[in-house]
């Protein structure tokens, strides 16, 4: 009896060897990390086009989707999650999470993505590549003066509003590159800080009655808010551009024009593969998209209605999505 139930005990850790954690099936495939600094439209379309494209070219891989939810800390946190699971390659959604990720990962490839200005978070030394680092990415830096040109054009705002995440990195940049345009434009600045999506409301309350038109950047925090920015401004009569189209549906924007982020989620994607493709992340460095099809512009011409502006026919045939008569005509 005993030397059956050595063997029967043998036979069990022989048997469940293959299976131990590293060396089944599953533990081989590339285990991807992807923290999101919080989710709303845009940031969300990352994380599908990311997964879209490397199925599209058939890369078997491994997911461990994360959320911070708008939280600095939690990012942090993640970030060792990922360091104690040992992912092969971690993705960061938006400037924070990204940070946290190249604050932990000094040999593991960290990917970044939605990330506005990657050399000034200190993701990057330089645009310049090879760089020597494992970092790499896709940048999703807006013409930010000529969107606030063409909200001024079609306005005749002189003075445009703003609100930002101080505690942002991409926020205090898009808010920077806001003033020095609007100063190029011979416009008036105002903006207003905010620490936390539960204080966009109140902040742009605070200036609405002085500015004639708003900016909204593709600072995460404040997009998460826009349904508040929406209802202030709509009720002080003040039109606003919001540079992410993913996140105004159906909200009473005058005008939006930024990027298709899955577009962006499509490239981030593509830097994976190279990576999994043994390409060292320091050669890939940052990735901008520059195809005008990469970009949408949208009008709500029932605001623009109720506002007495009045669009020209050329850039309503360059739009991809009007909306007119509570319709949203896809162009």
């Amino acid at each position: 009896m005993k030397k059956i139930a050595v063997f029967l005990i043998l036979s069990v850790v022989v048997l469940a060897t293959p299976f131990a954690k590293g060396t089944t099936e599953s533990d081989k495939t590339p285990l991807v990390g992807i923290s999101k600094f919080l989710s709303h439209p845009a940031l969300d379309a990352v994380e599908d086009g990311v997964q879209d494209y490397l199925k599209s070219v058939g890369k078997s891989v491994r997911y461990d989707f994360q959320n911070a939810n708008g939280d600095v800390s939690s990012s942090a946190q993640i970030a060792q999650k990922f360091k104690s699971d040992h992912v092969a390659i971690s993705l960061g959604i938006a400037t924070p999470v990204a940070q946290a990720l190249a604050n932990v990962f000094s040999d593991v490839p960290v990917v970044f993505s939605a990330v506005t200005d990657p050399v000034d978070a200190g993701l990057v030394p330089s645009y310049s590549v090879p760089h020597g680092g494992n970092v790499a990415g896709v940048s999703d830096m807006n013409p930010v003066e000529a969107q606030i040109e063409l909200l001024a054009s079609l306005t005749g705002a002189k003075r445009i509003g703003n609100i930002y995440a101080s505690g942002e990195a991409n926020g205090v940049i898009l808010m920077e590159q806001a003033k020095e345009a609007t100063e190029n434009l011979g416009l008036e600045f105002v903006a207003a800080a905010v620490a936390n999506t539960a204080e966009v409301k109140q902040a742009l309350q605070a200036i609405i009655n002085r500015v004639d038109a708003v900016y909204v950047a593709t600072d995460n925090t404040v997009v998460s808010a826009l349904p508040s920015i929406d209802d202030v401004a709509n009720k002080a009569k003040v039109p606003y551009l919001v540079a992410d189209p993913s996140s105004a549906e159906g909200l009473n924007f005058l005008v939006a024009w930024g990027f298709d982020y899955y577009k962006i989620g499509l490239a981030t994607g593509k830097i994976i593969e190279q990576i999994l493709d043994g390409k060292p992340a320091g050669d890939i460095g940052t990735v901008f998209l520059d195809d005008p099809n990469d970009f949408e512009l949208w009008f709500n011409l029932d605001v623009a209605d109720k506002l007495n502006i009045k669009i020209d026919e050329d850039l309503l045939k360059n739009a991809a999505v009007i909306y007119k008569n509570g319709q949203k005509i896809v162009q």
